[in-house]
């Protein structure tokens, strides 16, 4: 009989009744006959454990291969059921591995529940008004489709369908997101509030258009996945797309698509996903996502808020300082460490004037006597004070009196708001190098007076959450979402500051920056913990918010839009051949190719501009 049920066993697995990735699973834990393993246990434990489908273990129960092993059998039915259950708790407990279709099981969760934010508005109210559409959270969802490989470390992606919709609400688009982080996810649905039968600010899309499927994905995954763009009706758009494990289209009322003036198509690009061979499952737009998942290439819109319904007020922006500032920690070694504006200015700083350079004046408190507006025309510059001793001091900074500024602005229209934390060091030392088994000093590469360096919180204007963390890093960075967040305490998260470049990041560790994986050749990034710490909302400054008008107060040197230090002229190849002295061969070629692609600012002596000149200050952060 065993002979016979493995036979017949064998051959439910090629008939393609099942998924591939239920065959596999079937397969890999030995659920074969000859193993001795009862088919009972077999679909009781595929079954709970998520590895078999509701509609997968129908098809088995009233398989041939289930009535034959029962008929010969008939007696050992409830020995059988009281085994299998048994033994689905034991398996549980010893050998609950993960797989796609627990990855909810791991929900991401703030390491401390949320403060009660001061009122006013309609920040953290759980709804906001974007104007005729009310936009609500959902966080529970039902999985449709999954790989377990491509993307982030190789581990796939999963995607889903929201429900437990509240009512009245609608579906945008489905959510996604990589394998590599615990679930996270959070997807916008709409509800049109607009009181105009003519011109709701929700309509059902007229048909649906597929753009990708997974059916030439060479890779392991759930079945098949297909992804379609609502084409939307006339002054409308789509601002999701919808997966689907059937070729067949999806329902025309599944999800609703947005009145134009509700959404914003600048930060689109347009593309047909068909001519994607593969899916850039790394490509998944995670960070800001609202109404829908965006793949690479992607043609939908983005939501547009309504600042006057959801921004936070100045007193719920000081509740989110003391709730998510970071805390900073720097290198051991780290001698040059961050100040307060107003220490820099007391302790000597100076402003000079092309044309009168042998007349510099000292900065006033808070920036005071310093030009206003213009451009960075070279017209003023600051330094460090004559007096040699007065240089040092000022170069090591005073992380006790070291002040962190704020500036809080809208994204996404005012359904997110950004904070951005901007700290500023008197000094930026040199650069250092690893060139295979030797680490080297650049000399004066990388030096300057002055260093503006920030990370941004995201924040979720629906409730307060801390969303993602932008890490800068001489001139680009990288968003981190909540859940790969290191936290200090409660909900504070951690920034490492690199040694002497004070480029911030999420881990500690060495970054070798402009390798290119062949040779273990860069500039080197070190971060570590230490003793030297800062929490960035203990001297908290709110230097701007435009969007409250007069509320808040831009201090003078905020508009001083020069350099911050001095630009010092002086041969770059003279000081690398310095350095190339010292190597032969394929390392020399090698650094001269480092040296190409590194950024101008770790390279020249140049003071840098203040925040307020920096892409980001009105925008969305470069990355």
């Amino acid at each position: 009989m065993l002979c016979e049920m493995d036979f017949l066993l064998r051959n439910w697995f090629s008939s393609g009744l099942l998924t591939d990735f239920a065959e596999a699973t079937l397969c890999e834990i030995g659920f074969s006959l000859r193993n001795g393993w009862l088919f009972q246990e077999c679909l009781f434990f595929g079954l709970f454990s998520g590895r078999l489908s509701w509609n997968e273990a129908i098809w088995v129960k009233n398989s041939q291969l289930y009535h034959h092993f029962f008929s010969c059998s008939p007696n050992l039915f409830p020995f059988q059921m009281m085994r299998s259950i048994l033994l689905f708790v034991f398996f549980i407990l010893c050998f609950n591995g993960p797989t796609m279709a627990d990855s909810m099981d791991s929900t991401f969760q703030l390491p401390s529940p949320l403060p009660k934010w001061p009122p006013g508005g309609g920040f953290a109210t759980g709804i906001i008004d974007l104007g005729g559409l009310q936009v609500s959270q959902v966080k529970n969802f039902s999985k449709i489709w999954a790989t377990i490989e491509g993307g982030p470390d190789n581990l796939g992606a999963t995607f889903y369908d929201p429900i437990e919709i509240p009512q009245g609400f609608s579906s945008l688009g489905s959510y996604a997101q990589p394998n590599n982080i615990p679930f996270s996810g959070h997807i916008l649905v709409g509800k049109d509030v607009s009181n105009d039968s003519s011109k709701p600010s929700l309509k059902l899309p007229t048909d649906y258009t597929l753009v990708w499927t997974s059916e030439s994905l060479d890779i392991k995954k759930d079945g098949e996945a297909y992804i379609w763009l609502p084409n939307a009706p006339d002054g409308y758009n789509a601002v999701g797309y919808v997966i689907s494990g059937s070729s067949e289209k999806p329902p025309i009322d599944k999800v609703h698509c947005v009145r134009a003036d509700l959404t914003d198509m600048t930060n689109t690009t347009a593309g047909d996903l068909k001519t994607d061979k593969k899916l850039h499952l790394d490509g998944l737009k995670v960070h800001g996502s609202m109404g829908g998942f965006v793949v690479r290439n992607g043609s939908v819109a983005n939501l547009k808020g309504n600042l006057t319904n959801s921004m936070p007020n100045i007193d719920q922006v000081k509740a989110l300082i003391e709730a998510y500032s970071p805390v900073i920690y720097f290198h051991p070694d780290e001698p040059y460490l961050p100040s307060s504006v107003d220490w820099f200015f007391q302790n000597g700083a100076l402003v000079y004037q092309r044309g009168a350079e042998s007349k510099p004046n000292p900065v006033q408190k808070n920036g005071s006597n310093l030009p206003q507006g213009g451009s960075n025309d070279d017209a003023y510059w600051l330094d460090l004070p004559r007096d040699g001793s007065t240089q040092d001091k000022l170069k090591k900074g005073s992380l006790q009196d070291a002040s962190a500024y704020f500036h809080v602005k809208p994204i996404s229209g005012g359904i997110f708001t950004d904070i951005a934390i901007w700290v500023f060091y008197p000094f930026n030392g040199g650069a250092r190098a690893k060139l295979e088994f030797l680490n080297l000093s650049l000399g004066k590469l990388g030096e300057h007076v002055g260093d503006w360096e920030h990370v941004t919180l995201r924040v979720s204007n629906l409730k307060g959450e801390l969303h993602s963390v932008f890490f800068s890093q001489h001139g680009w960075g990288q968003w981190v979402s909540s859940s790969e967040l290191e936290f200090h305490s409660g909900n504070k998260p951690v920034v490492y500051a690199s040694l002497h470049g004070h480029a911030s990041y999420p881990k500690p560790g060495c970054v070798l920056l402009g390798s290119d994986g062949g040779m273990d050749i860069g500039v080197r990034d070190d971060t570590g913990k230490s003793d030297k710490m800062m929490d960035t909302g203990v001297r908290a400054v709110v230097i701007a918010a435009e969007y409250m008008g007069r509320t808040v107060v831009e201090p003078p040197w905020l508009n001083y839009e020069r350099k911050w230090g001095p630009k010092i002229d002086y041969d770059v190849d003279k000081e690398m051949n310095k350095v190339k002295k010292m190597m032969i061969g394929k390392l020399k070629k090698a650094f001269e190719k480092l040296v190409e692609c590194l950024p101008r600012e770790m390279l020249g002596e140049d003071g840098p501009t203040g925040p307020k000149v920096k892409t980001s200050w009105s925008g969305d952060e470069a990355f």
